[in-house]
C-alpha cells in the first residue's frame, strides 16, 4: 500500500528539490477421533498453497492459526441493479488442528448451501465469523463449497491516515465494484483466512453483465462470454487478492523478458493516467536488474474508484479518485506499488506487526527511483530521512511496534526505510544489492519475520547487523549513525 505521503513531494519540500470447478467429494467427513484415512480428493494439486499460519496478536479476531487454505474456487456473479453478490466459493483446507468445527472470517450474505466433503450442514455467519459445525483432524485436508448472496458491505479501516477509506468490496454510483483489503477485507466477499500467514492458490471466475469487465488479481485467462477469468499459481495471501467491476477497456503490453502486462482503465475517466500506466516495462526493467526477475508470470493495474493505491499481486490496484493529477507522484506510486511483488507479494510478513519488512523496503525502493529521476544526492536523502524518523518515532512509536489502531500509518514506510539507508551505506551498492536479491529471490512465496531477515542479513552479509536493525525498529528516538 501506498501512503498518500508521498515521497517525492515531501522529500521536494524539505529539501527544495523539484519534483504503492472442481466439484467437492462426496466422502463423509471424518470424526475427529478417527484415523487419518485416504483423501477421496487428490489435493497435491494444491500443495503449492500450503502455509504455516500464525495468530496475528495486532488483529487477532481476523484469521485463525487452526486453518490452512490451500486453494480458493470463487465463482461470483455481480448484478449492478440489484447490487447483489452471488457466489459459489469452493476452499481446500488444510486443518492444522484436529476441531469439531471450522470457523472462517466472513461478512453476514444469506448463505444458500454449505458442503463439507459434499455433506450438507448447517453452517451459521456470527460476528463476521462462517462458522461450521464439522469435525476435521489436522493435516488430512477436507473440501468446504459455500454458496451464498447478498448486498456487499465494508469494514471500518484501523487508521488515522490522510487518504483512510472502508475495507472491502466497495459498490460505486455506477453499480460497479472494487476493493482495497489491507489488513483486511477479504471477507466482505468471500469465506477467507484473512490474516497474512495463510497463503493460497486462486482460481477467480466472474460473471457480469454485457458490456462491463471483472478484473481480479493473479494472471488473466480470458473471457468466456460475460466471464472473466483469473487463476493465482503463486500463492497469495487474502489481503493481495482484489476484485473490480465495470465498463472498462484493456491496454495490452510487454514488460522486461516478455512479461504480460494489462492496463485496465475506464473510458471518460482514467485515460490521463495511461502513459504513466505504460512506463511500466521501463519501472519493472529498474526493479529487476537490481533485485532480480520479476516473481510472477504476468503483472498490470486496474484503475478504481479510490483515493489510495494497493499491491494487488500481479494485478495493482491503482486510485484514480483525485482531485488534480499529479504525474510524478502517480508514478512514484505506480514504481512503490510494483516493488511490493518483490517485497510484500513473493516475500510476505508472517504478521501485521512485521509490516515494515514491506513498507520499509517498498519506500526505499521508492526512494531510489526518484533518486534516480530528480537527481539528488545522498545527503539529501540522509537529511531527510532522519527529520522525519525523529518526528514519527515521536508522534507514532517505533515502527517494530506497530498500535492496532495506527495501521500502516507513517513510521512504518519511513522509519525502516531509513534503517535500510544505513545498511545500503555500510554495505555500498553491490553487496546491498545482492541482499536484496538473494533475500526474495531465495524466500519467494514464503512468510517471514524480523527474526528470519535479520538471521538472513546476518549469514548474507557475514556481519552482525543485529544492533542495527533491533534499534532502528524498537528505538524510541533516531538511532545515531553507525
Amino acid at each position: 500500500m501506498h501512503r498518500a505521503l508521498l515521497v517525492v513531494a515531501a522529500l521536494a519540500a524539505t529539501t527544495s528539490i523539484a519534483a504503492c470447478d472442481d466439484s467437492p467429494s462426496t466422502e463423509t467427513p471424518p470424526t475427529a477421533s478417527a484415523a487419518p484415512a485416504a483423501p477421496a480428493v487428490d489435493y497435491t494439486a494444491w500443495q503449492a498453497g500450503s502455509s504455516k499460519p500464525v495468530a496475528d496478536k495486532l488483529y487477532p479476531k481476523h484469521g485463525t492459526a487452526t486453518l490452512d487454505v490451500l486453494h480458493y474456487n470463487l465463482v461470483l456473479a455481480w448484478q449492478p441493479s440489484a447490487k447483489t453478490l452471488k457466489g459459489t466459493a469452493t476452499l481446500r483446507i488444510r486443518p492444522t488442528a484436529d476441531a469439531t468445527q471450522l470457523k472462517l472470517d466472513f461478512k453476514p450474505y444469506t448463505l444458500d448451501k454449505v458442503t463439507v466433503d459434499g455433506k450438507a450442514v448447517q453452517a451459521t455467519v456470527t460476528g463476521e465469523k462462517l462458522v461450521v459445525p464439522a469435525p476435521v483432524v489436522a493435516d488430512q485436508p477436507v473440501t468446504l463449497v459455500v454458496a451464498y448472496h447478498g448486498k456487499p458491505a465494508t469494514t471500518p479501516m484501523p487508521s488515522h491516515r490522510s487518504d483512510v477509506e472502508p475495507l472491502g468490496l466497495t459498490i460505486t454510483k455506477e453499480g460497479g465494484l472494487w476493493t482495497m483489503q489491507e489488513p483486511f477485507g477479504a471477507y466482505t466477499w468471500y469465506p477467507a483466512n484473512d490474516q497474512p500467514s495463510d497463503k493460497a492458490l486462486y482460481d477467480v471466475a466472474v460473471t457480469v453483465p454485457t458490456g462491463w469487465s471483472a478484473i481480479a488479481a493473479g494472471s488473466y485467462l480470458g473471457q468466456r462470454g460475460s466471464t472473466f477469468r483469473f487463476r493465482s499459481t503463486d500463492p497469495m495471501a487474502s489481503y493481495l487478492q482484489t476484485l473490480a467491476v465495470g465498463k472498462y477497456k484493456k491496454v495490452v503490453a510487454k514488460g522486461p523478458r516478455g512479461i504480460p502486462l494489462t492496463y485496465w482503465y475506464r473510458p471518460g475517466r482514467d485515460e490521463r493516467f495511461l502513459p504513466s500506466l505504460k512506463k511500466s516495462p521501463a519501472m519493472l526493467s529498474f526493479l529487476e536488474k537490481r533485485f532480480g526477475p520479476y516473481p510472477f508470470p504476468s503483472g498490470g493495474a486496474v484503475m478504481v474508484e479510490s483515493e489510495s493505491a494497493m499491491e494487488t499481486q500481479q494485478m495493482i490496484t491503482m486510485g484514480g479518485k483525485k482531485k488534480k493529477f499529479d504525474k510524478a507522484l502517480f508514478e512514484e506510486d505506480l514504481l512503490h506499488e510494483y516493488s511490493h511483488h518483490w517485497f510484500g507479494d513473493t516475500v510476505t510478513p508472517s504478521t501485521w506487526t512485521d509490516l515494515w519488512l514491506s513498507e520499509g523496503w517498498a519506500t526505499y525502493v521508492q526512494f531510489l527511483y526518484s533518486q534516480s529521476v530528480l537527481k539528488y544526492s545522498d545527503k539529501e536523502l540522509e537529511d531527510y530521512l532522519r527529520r522525519a524518523d525523529a518526528d514519527l518515532r515521536k508522534k507514532l512509536g517505533p515502527p517494530g511496534k506497530p498500535k492496532a489502531g495506527n495501521f500502516a500509518e507513517s513510521n512504518v514506510y519511513l522509519c525502516p526505510a531509513a534503517m535500510l539507508k544505513e545498511l545500503h551505506d555500510a554495505l555500498g551498492d553491490e553487496k546491498f544489492f545482492a541482499l536484496g536479491k538473494a533475500w526474495v529471490q531465495t524466500q519467494k512465496n514464503t512468510q517471514q519475520t524480523r527474526a528470519s531477515f535479520t538471521a538472513f542479513v546476518n549469514k548474507q552479509t557475514g556481519r552482525d547487523f543485529t544492533k542495527l536493525i533491533n534499534s532502528w525498529l524498537d528505538s524510541k528516538s533516531t538511532p545515531r549513525p553507525a
